[in-house]
């Protein structure tokens, strides 16, 4: 049996399972019996280090929630940024830069294009989410809105898929 290099990459085989009623009218067997066509490879653990820096990252995740409490409550409701524009054109020109790099390496068939997409999905996620909690009502949200539901997040929604699909598929 050629299994996994067949193309049958990630696919798990069936067990052949002999049935109670089958084995009666056989001579020689009293029980059912499982056999398996093929083993499935158990994950590789990953390395301490590894381990370490994901509970890490855990543990900060955790401490945070806390800080979201202050934030919520000690924030004025209204601010001054001094460097506004500088703010808003570098978070697009990192999108621009993200759909670029997504597709230039998708085209190539690089699977590096999935980390791309993965970041270029979460910087427009987060513009979408800043567009419209930072717009001024009216207009100003109208837009937000329009184009957060209209470009950044089915954009975002592609970038994801494509981040997701190079990963399940090399897995």
């Amino acid at each position: 049996m050629k299994g996994r290099a067949d193309g049958e990459r990630g696919k798990t085989m069936r067990q052949l399972v002999l049935c109670d009623d089958e084995l009666a009218s056989a001579e020689g067997f009293d029980r059912a019996e499982v056999i398996p066509l093929h083993e499935e490879a158990e994950e590789p653990r990953p390395a301490r280090g590894m381990r370490r820096a994901g509970w890490l990252l855990v543990a900060c995740g955790l401490a945070l929630l806390p800080w979201l409490y202050v934030l919520a409550t000690g924030l004025p409701a209204t601010a001054t940024a001094a460097h506004w524009p500088v703010a808003w054109v570098g978070l697009d020109a990192l999108e621009a830069l993200g759909l670029i790099a997504t597709g230039l390496l998708a085209a190539r068939g690089d699977r590096r294009h999935a980390l791309a997409a993965a970041a270029t999905a979460a910087l427009l996620v987060v513009d979408a989410w800043f567009d419209t909690t930072t717009a001024a009502p009216g207009g100003d949200f109208a837009t937000a809105v329009a184009m957060a539901l209209g470009a950044e997040l089915p954009l975002a929604a592609l970038c994801g898929r494509l981040a997701l699909r190079a990963l399940s598929r090399h897995a």
